[in-house]
């Protein structure tokens, strides 16, 4: 138990490249989850939304971006979680497959993966996992929060992309006859 306590995962370089642009979590991480959502509608309409994260403080929570460049493998960008401070790099950029990253924030390092997957009726299967390590982390953060925050996040994007590609349902205007 000592040794996962102040377990803190390999350098956030190794964790990058030998970890999230090959698609995988870091198992050994104290808190490790994966939740799972399906979204009624097609991958290329979840993937449009979820790789516009300019748009996620519209949808998420608790949720700022503070610096956003390109969307590609490499690429940094800055953001908030419920007023901390993050700094995260894309990992994977595949368009209407995953978006993953690597992220740090107070000395704990994170893999976010995000992959999608269509179903044959036209829905996508939206899958979060995630690892997160550092020192100390067992003593006030565990897989219980990060699930939740998943299943939080997930229900969001949900919302967003079901209520946008909704038929617009007010009534058509009428002319009046004089």
């Amino acid at each position: 138990m000592a040794l996962k306590l102040f377990y803190s995962g390999p350098s956030l370089n190794v964790l990058h490249d030998e970890y999230a642009a090959l698609g995988r979590v870091d198992p050994r991480a104290q808190a490790v989850s994966s939740s799972s959502l399906v979204v009624g509608a097609p991958v290329e309409r979840v993937w449009e939304v979820m790789a516009d994260l300019a748009s996620w403080p519209s949808w998420a929570s608790g949720l700022e971006i503070v610096e956003l460049g390109d969307v590609r493998p490499g690429a940094p960008f800055r953001w908030r979680l419920n007023g901390v401070a993050i700094r995260s790099r894309f990992a994977v950029v595949t368009a209407g497959r995953e978006l993953t990253w690597t992220g740090v924030f107070l000395g704990y390092k994170a893999v976010d993966r995000h992959v999608l997957e269509p179903l044959e009726d036209g829905r996508t299967r939206v899958t979060v996992e995630e690892s997160l390590a550092g020192p100390l982390l067992p003593l006030f953060y565990g897989e219980r929060k990060l699930r939740a925050n998943h299943e939080r996040w997930l229900s969001g994007l949900k919302s967003a992309v079901e209520t946008a590609r909704a038929p617009d349902r007010r009534p058509s205007p009428q002319t009046s006859k004089p």
